[in-house]
């Protein structure tokens, strides 16, 4: 029987994550401050522990393992009975188009670094019990106002720059850029499909597509574009191939799927 745990009762993905698996599996999620309470027994019933919390000094300054969640985590076990989910970051490559797992990895910043940092770890302690998904720009509303949040996501900073547009004419840098776009809809099924199936391993998670980023905004809202004047930039470009996980999950998202969610956003 498939019990999952999910650390990280407020964050976007952990909460949206609760919302969706709840109905299909027994669910359980706790806060942080709850989960360093609990003692390495309490965790032993859980078939699958996904862990979305994490410390703002492993986001924005250089690696150090007292700021490391899930090491500190699986440290706590001599064995491990469990499945356990990482989320990482898709800025551990370079940049690319149809960048594979096997691509090259260059992190750009000290989250990213940190990430692969972990990765690696994991991979060295548990093995066949590990989960590992490179994750794809996910755009959806959190479900809580977390003032803990660690980062924006994109339809943060769409919502921000949004209110500073006026009637006159804004600049928006974004001509030529796209990027690889999943609704947490679509996020969600792909995580429930991975537990259902019992998959392991190291994954990206992606639509696999090229959306520009003036298309998804014009999906958002139809209205925003005629406010802005595009320039070009094509600064932070990429795709992320999906052919190793959906060959494992047989499962089929489309752009026409995360068009119809966006256009429900607002």
């Amino acid at each position: 029987m498939i019990k999952i745990l999910i650390i990280g009762k407020k964050s976007f993905l952990g909460s949206n994550l609760k919302k969706y698996l709840s109905p299909k599996y027994e669910t359980d999620n706790l806060s942080y401050e709850n989960f360093k309470k609990k003692e390495s027994k309490f965790f032993n019933k859980y078939t699958h522990i996904i862990n979305t919390s994490i410390c703002e000094q492993y986001v924005n300054d250089k690696y150090n393992p007292k700021y490391d969640l899930d090491i500190n985590f699986i440290d706590k076990f001599k064995r491990i009975n469990f499945f356990y989910i990482f989320f990482n970051k898709r800025k551990i490559y370079a940049l690319n188009e149809n960048i594979t797992e096997k691509s090259k990895i260059k992190p750009i910043d000290n989250y990213s670094k940190n990430k692969y940092i972990t990765e690696k770890y994991l991979r060295k302690k548990i093995k066949n019990q590990l989960i590992s998904l490179r994750i794809s720009n996910i755009i959806g509303k959190r479900i809580h106002n977390n003032s803990r949040n660690s980062h924006k996501l994109f339809f943060d900073n769409f919502l921000i720059y949004k209110k500073k547009v006026s009637k006159s004419k804004k600049v928006l840098d974004v001509k030529n850029d796209f990027k690889d776009f999943l609704s947490i809809n679509q996020f969600c099924k792909i995580i429930h499909k991975i537990i259902s199936l019992k998959v392991y391993g190291i994954f990206n998670v992606s639509l696999s597509e090229k959306i520009y980023i003036s298309e998804i905004i014009s999906w958002i809202d139809k209205n925003f574009l005629t406010n802005v004047r595009l320039i070009k930039s094509n600064k932070d470009s990429f795709t992320l191939s999906n052919k190793k996980l959906l060959k494992k999950i047989k499962l089929k998202i489309s752009k026409k799927k995360l068009k119809k969610f966006c256009q429900r956003l607002i």
